[in-house]
């Protein structure tokens, strides 16, 4: 259990992070005041355009899961690139990579999405151990990408625990020019370099049916001292998405805030 020791702002946790995706995610948070990543798990491009377009000016990422769009192509992506570049946010696509280094890097780098391409930043479960980080870093240190190990999940009964979280933040140690930090439930460790982003954040504390169990931005950012929130539904489904997102960004940021 790590003691609680006051957090760094974020404009000076650049100097600590080796990787160039990390530093500017961080100078992005510290500009624009917010730790707010929206996911957007919807199946039409055009709905997540407008959804990107409408609350880009309050989040510092916007997470994708680029597999599910049911009419995906290449001029989604220069859309998708264009508003990022509009309203200074960073792309997260969620692949949740988990197979063997050789054919990781072949869904990274080629494929119908080519991730690498134009995701900033990407994701991967260790079960498969550090060749996994290996096989990545190969397509996305030269691209200046960055990875995000999933240390731990929001999923109830989710077997990311224990020995494994340890694994992952043992494995962060040894990349530290490609791995940024975790998708976690806690902060792991105290190197200001690596960040931590929860997933499963609403203002309503309870779930779905599949499983995923929702905690709130106070108990995520100020009990178990996170960084960054990760807010689907309780924004995109919201009647008023921009009003839910400026409320969470700013409820975040003074959250954060109160722990430097």
């Amino acid at each position: 259990m790590l003691k609680k020791i006051k957090k760094i702002p974020f404009k000076d946790r650049v100097a600590y992070c080796l990787n160039p995706t990390g530093r500017r995610l961080y100078e992005i948070i510290s500009s624009k005041q917010t730790n707010l990543c929206l996911s957007v798990d919807v199946t039409n491009s055009k709905l997540l355009l407008n959804m990107a377009d409408q609350v880009g000016t309050e989040i510092c990422l916007l997470k994708t899961h680029i597999d599910i769009l049911s009419d995906f192509n290449t001029d989604f992506i220069i859309q998708l690139k264009a508003l990022a570049k509009k309203h200074s946010f960073l792309l997260f696509e969620d692949r949740k990579f988990a197979d063997i280094g050789n054919t990781v890097k072949q869904q990274y780098a080629g494929g119908l999405y080519r991730i690498a391409e134009w995701a900033d930043i990407s994701n991967a479960h260790t079960v498969p151990g550090p060749g996994i980080i290996q096989a990545l870093q190969t397509v996305g240190l030269e691209k200046q990408r960055g990875l995000l190990l999933l240390a731990e999940m929001s999923s109830i009964g989710s077997l990311a625990q224990g020995g494994y979280t340890q694994a992952s933040i043992n494995m962060a140690k040894d990349y530290p020019e490609f791995v940024i930090g975790f998708i976690a439930q806690r902060q792991l460790t105290e190197n200001p370099g690596l960040v931590h982003m929860t997933p499963g954040v609403h203002w309503r504390n309870a779930g779905d049916q599949l499983g995923q169990h929702y905690i709130s931005l106070e108990q995520a950012i100020i009990k178990n001292r996170t960084d960054i929130i990760i807010v689907g539904r309780g924004i995109y489904q919201e009647k008023d998405p921009l009003a839910a997102a400026t409320l969470y960004r700013k409820s975040a940021w003074e959250a954060y805030l109160s722990c430097c």
